[in-house]
């Protein structure tokens, strides 16, 4: 993406997106909402799994950046930690590979209900997320971490969106994580989930690295700044937030799978 490209429509466009996902990933997750549609908006004969490519190597960018910025400020428990990496890496390549197998279809239906779940049980809880717990790393925590990592990190590998939200809801809800910490750890743990997809797209060449690597700048530049707010709100401000993406992703993915709004067109 050279300058001419960035002061074109098509390169405004996917400079936006790019920059407003990272800016959405820094604080809650959900910033495929922004990228993707941006992408087959402006690449419509490419293949899916190309676009998807570009979208990870954007994202990782942006997620490890703000990762970087959470970890100097925000202590997080190094055993949970590498648990819920290297379970997510493993349920990402295992989800990644699944795809080539089965069609993604029946998630795709069922998405919409659960991420219904998470916004009704958040807002009927109105302390959910505003205090944090002591970590104490004992064998029910390490098993909750691994098996929820894992499973996130298939479905991330599978099929991907509100994947941020699943993780945030794992450390929040069942580790007691307030929304700061958890959006801290949820930003590692997808970097992580991230890299495994790339190592499939990536020796399969489904990847343009002149759009992608422009992509990634923008989307940490958003990265650095969604971060940065994040630290200063605190956990209120990222509850608001998850509230936000989760609604969102809802509406998006219903209508995506059940095409609520075809009677406007």
């Amino acid at each position: 993406m050279n300058l001419n490209d960035i002061l074109s429509l098509s390169g405004l466009l996917l400079a936006t997106a790019a920059f407003g996902a990272g800016f959405v990933d820094a604080i809650v997750g959900g910033g495929g909402l922004l990228q993707i549609p941006a992408l087959f908006s402006v690449f419509p004969k490419e293949i899916p799994a190309t676009l998807f490519g570009i979208n990870k190597v954007s994202a990782v960018g942006g997620t490890f950046v703000a990762a970087t910025q959470y970890i100097q400020k925000v202590s997080l428990p190094k055993k949970l930690m590498a648990f819920a990496g290297s379970f997510a890496f493993i349920g990402s390549i295992i989800g990644a590979w699944t795809v080539t197998q089965i069609s993604p279809d029946f998630i795709r239906k069922l998405l919409p209900l659960i991420l219904l779940f998470l916004l009704f049980f958040t807002l009927r809880n109105k302390g959910f997320g505003l205090s944090h717990q002591h970590q104490t790393q004992d064998r029910k925590s390490l098993l909750i971490v691994a098996f929820g990592s894992l499973g996130i990190g298939f479905y991330d590998g599978f099929f991907g969106p509100g994947t941020g939200a699943f993780f945030m809801f794992l450390f929040v809800r069942f580790l007691g994580f307030d929304f700061l910490h958890g959006a801290a750890a949820t930003k590692i743990v997808n970097c992580i989930s991230n890299l495994a997809a790339l190592a499939l797209f990536i020796p399969t060449g489904h990847i343009h690295w002149k759009v992608a690597l422009g992509m990634m700048f923008f989307n940490i530049l958003g990265g650095l700044i969604g971060s940065r707010v994040a630290l200063k709100g605190g956990s209120g401000l990222v509850r608001i937030f998850f509230i936000v993406v989760v609604l969102t992703l809802t509406l998006k993915t219903a209508n995506d799978s059940y095409h609520l709004l075809d009677f406007i067109r």
